[in-house]
């Protein structure tokens, strides 16, 4: 991304060089750092922090560090965005890219979402409006992606409101921002696993010849054992984290591959091409049948969200106003195209329609390999899907855990002195990944009452997530106050931020109709109860004592420096009271 200006926060005051007069011409310090070199263009000037810092943590204690003794990174998070450095930087290139390919789960999410647009509007649901609304989800991860590269914290885009919106408005949109963002990222997680639950007990029917029963309890009790794992397994130090992410996304890419040939190679009576794109056919019970086509935009849309998941571990990612742009935009672009090609081979490949949707093991994609591959090809795609959407919650879990740490952190949620404290051993905030793990518990336990609830879960997740990322983004189209970091879309922005906010609005409305008619006790679609539950949580909460003390995301630094010294190191300025010397 090319000529991206410099980034000054917006409350920050007028950056006036030490020692230099008022009218003394501007001093341009060329530096390797202020190069993309993956882009060749200019980018944002790093600046490196010298001086004390005092940090005051969400349970008042105060703290001196020493930026000089600190990365870059590091230095940038205090210094700029007035925050402590809790975590180790120990994502790469890889490992990022990894982890936001992992947020995806392609394969295994769409086994878990096939049957939506299939229902919907039969092989051209599935193919047309993964298509379709794809497209609109990369609009919103690309303008999300922009906004991590110029505000890389834990806190995501909820952070983003401190610095795009009006002092007086700060406080009310990062409540309710963070607010539906948590909603959408418990949902997400939620719902993953009781996917991965699904999948793992499919396998399980198809080796026992399909006499195994599966049932709603089952499904539930699985399902609490699988998140208590993940939280375990998020229990460890970034290190073990970063190493097991690293990998996922190669074991991903040759189990999409294989599938789709060995689906291919094997299906001896496949649909021809007509069938595949333009044969429409709804069980919904909703007319005209374009309508009920529309609610194939939930597969797509809950594979492809999540997108600031990434941001929320930039504070464990060395240079991440580069590397989690780059990770984020290139991972849903890779979603959006080897998706769409993944879902027009199994519609070639699905057989009848009815009998998959019919199937006893209730994952129709699982029944499509055991119909094409036979009892070992269909277990063994089955468990690799299992084995990919545990890697979705491993690190939705991880970006859940660090949200609330951020969340906490502002004193957005109760008990917030709980939940930042980081654990010595492993460097990781342990008692925010065990509430997450027991919120994800908590809203799948609706299972048990009503199954059709579940699909609520899903939906509310697509429309909570997207949401709190378009209202940063509405309020960088609208107050203008946005300084771009050094990955950014140049004039297109302001484009495809329009289109990701119309799309959101548009599917938005879809998601919270019921798919089914006639409306029941049963084909309700629960995902206006769940959002209208947390809105109205998140409004007496505000009410009976947060307006009284939330300010919106918190600044935790206040420099202590000696305003006289000079670096040795190249230009001294003061930002934000904190002295900073360009190199």
């Amino acid at each position: 991304m090319s000529n991206a200006p410099e980034v000054v926060p917006a409350n920050a005051p007028e950056v006036v060089p030490a020692n230099v007069p008022a009218n003394a011409p501007e001093v341009v310090t060329d530096s390797p750092h202020d190069h993309h070199a993956a882009h060749g263009s200019d980018a944002r000037h790093r600046k490196r922090s010298t001086g004390l810092v005092e940090i005051h943590d969400a349970s008042g204690h105060t703290k001196r560090v020493n930026l000089e003794e600190m990365s870059d990174a590091d230095a940038q998070l205090a210094a700029q965005f007035g925050y402590k450095p809790v975590f180790k930087r120990e994502f790469g290139y890889l490992s990022t890219f990894s982890f936001a390919v992992s947020i995806s789960g392609l394969f295994a999410t769409t086994m878990t979402t096939f049957s939506y647009p299939l229902y919907a509007g039969g092989s051209a649901s599935v193919v047309w409006c993964w298509f379709i609304s794809g497209a609109g989800c990369l609009c919103i991860a690309l303008s999300v992606a922009e906004l991590v590269s110029a505000y890389p914290t834990s806190g995501g885009l909820y952070f983003t409101i401190s610095r795009l919106a009006p002092k007086e408005w700060v406080p009310s949109l990062s409540w309710i921002t963070g607010w539906i963002n948590l909603l959408g990222q418990v949902a997400g997680v939620a719902s993953s696993e009781y996917g991965a639950a699904q999948m793992l007990l499919a396998a399980v029917s198809m080796g026992a010849d399909f006499d195994y029963e599966i049932t709603t309890n089952t499904t539930v009790g699985v399902m609490a054992a699988l998140t208590v794992f993940t939280g375990l397994v998020n229990s460890l130090s970034t290190y073990w984290m970063e190493k097991m992410t690293k990998t996922y996304v190669i074991f991903h890419i040759l189990v999409l591959v294989s599938a789709c040939i060995a689906l291919l190679v094997m299906t001896e009576n496949k649909h021809d091409a007509k069938y595949v794109f333009t044969n429409v056919e709804s069980t919904s019970g909703w007319t005209p049948t374009g309508f009920s086509f529309l609610f194939g935009f939930l597969s797509v849309s809950w594979t492809m969200t999540d997108y600031d998941a990434t941001a929320h571990i930039t504070e464990e990612i060395s240079n991440p106003e580069l590397k989690a742009p780059w990770a984020i935009s290139l991972a849903m672009a890779f979603t959006y195209v080897a998706g769409w090609l993944y879902n027009i081979v199994l519609c070639f490949c699905m057989g009848n329609k009815d009998e998959i949707l019919l199937s006893p093991i209730v994952q129709p994609v699982a029944q499509i390999f055991f119909n094409s591959l036979g009892k070992a090809g269909g277990i063994f795609y089955t468990v690799c899907g299992f084995i990919i959407i545990k890697f979705v919650c491993f690190t939705a879990m991880q970006a859940l855990g660090r949200t609330v740490f951020a969340f906490s952190r502002d004193r957005l949620l109760p008990f917030s002195s709980t939940w930042t404290k980081v654990n010595s051993i492993t460097g990781t905030p342990l008692y925010a990944v065990w509430i997450s793990v027991a919120a994800c518990v908590a809203i799948n336990l609706i299972g048990l009452g009503s199954y059709t609830a579940i699909s609520g879960v899903f939906n509310i997740c697509a429309i909570t997530l997207d949401w709190s990322y378009i209202i940063p983004i509405i309020c960088k189209l609208w107050f203008g106050k946005f300084e771009p970091g050094p990955w950014h879309m140049g004039r297109a922005s302001k484009y495809v931020n329009i289109w990701g906010c119309i799309w959101t609005t548009f599917v938005t409305v879809i998601f919270i109709l019921p798919t089914v008619r006639p409306v029941q006790a049963d084909t309700m679609n629960y995902a206006i109860v769940f959002l209208m539950f947390i809105l109205g949580a998140a409004a007496v909460f505000w009410y009976t004592g947060g307006r009284k003390y939330y300010t919106g995301p918190i600044a935790e630094a206040e420099a202590q420096l000696d305003e006289k010294s000079q670096s040795s190191e190249g230009e001294t300025v003061l930002i934000e009271g904190a002295k900073e010397a360009q190199t």
